[in-house]
């Protein structure tokens, strides 16, 4: 496993409604936001994990000191890699549900709470977010034509049918996630997340959620050449 170092607990109470439930965040030099979105998430989960994959701009500190667990990748190792270290954790610390969030601000808490409630009530193993089943989610025409054709190459490529193949918000049930094993480090491994859940043969769904684009997300990594480059890899890969 990657060298890491695991900060304080929360203190959030044990009996809450989701004690059973983390929320795997992977980050890299995200100081702006990411003390807002583990107070949001707090809000709903009481277990929240941020993966610091080498960040140069004190993310981590202020990560910790905003509540989450946190564990250190010394350098960048890429998003495959640090949400393996995440899933690793939390199933250690015996997880029933996985949230995987981006540090962002991109997702809404209340998404990521709607999906766990609906795998809990319909028995699913993994809700996928999508941001094509809505029309909430406004990426933009030519955003959306490279999304779209992500979609068409993943779901080609891995036999699956889902409406948004690279939404980081998604939740994956115990058994589900024992199964993965991110090697993956690029963005691909949002392909490769997709196939290795879809080998379990375990029950699935899509929820429809918003993704937020603003300027910070964009500046981030939700530009249109972002895009680009994620379809580049699933044609590459």
């Amino acid at each position: 496993m990657d060298s890491m170092n695991a900060g304080p607990a929360n203190s959030a109470p044990s009996a809450h409604r989701n004690s059973d439930v983390w929320v795997v965040i992977p980050l890299y030099n995200e100081a702006e936001v990411i003390g807002g979105v583990i107070r949001g998430l707090l809000t709903e989960f009481p277990h929240v994990v941020c993966i610091d994959d080498g960040s140069t701009d004190g993310s981590g500190s202020i990560a910790s000191y905003a509540g989450a667990r946190l564990l250190r990748h010394p350098i960048n190792l890429g998003q495959g890699a640090a949400l393996q270290t995440g899933f690793e954790f939390a199933l250690e610390q015996g997880a029933r549900y996985v949230v995987t969030f981006d540090a962002d601000g991109q997702h809404r808490v209340e998404d990521a709470l709607a999906m766990v409630d609906r795998a809990r009530a319909d028995n699913l193993a993994i809700v996928f977010g999508s941001r094509f089943l809505d029309d909430r989610t406004k990426p933009g025409l030519l955003k959306k034509i490279v999304l779209k054709t992500a979609v068409w190459v993943t779901n080609i490529t891995t036999r699956t049918k889902l409406t948004d193949a690279h939404n980081g918000l998604r939740v994956i049930r115990d058994d589900a996630l024992r199964q993965v094993k991110l090697r993956q480090d690029r963005m691909a491994h949002g392909t490769e997340i997709v196939v290795q859940l879809g080998k379990t043969k375990l029950p699935f769904a899509e929820q429809p959620v918003e993704v937020l684009y603003t300027d910070y997300s964009k500046a981030k990594g939700q530009s249109l050449l972002n895009s680009v480059n994620i379809l580049v890899d699933l044609i590459i890969r």
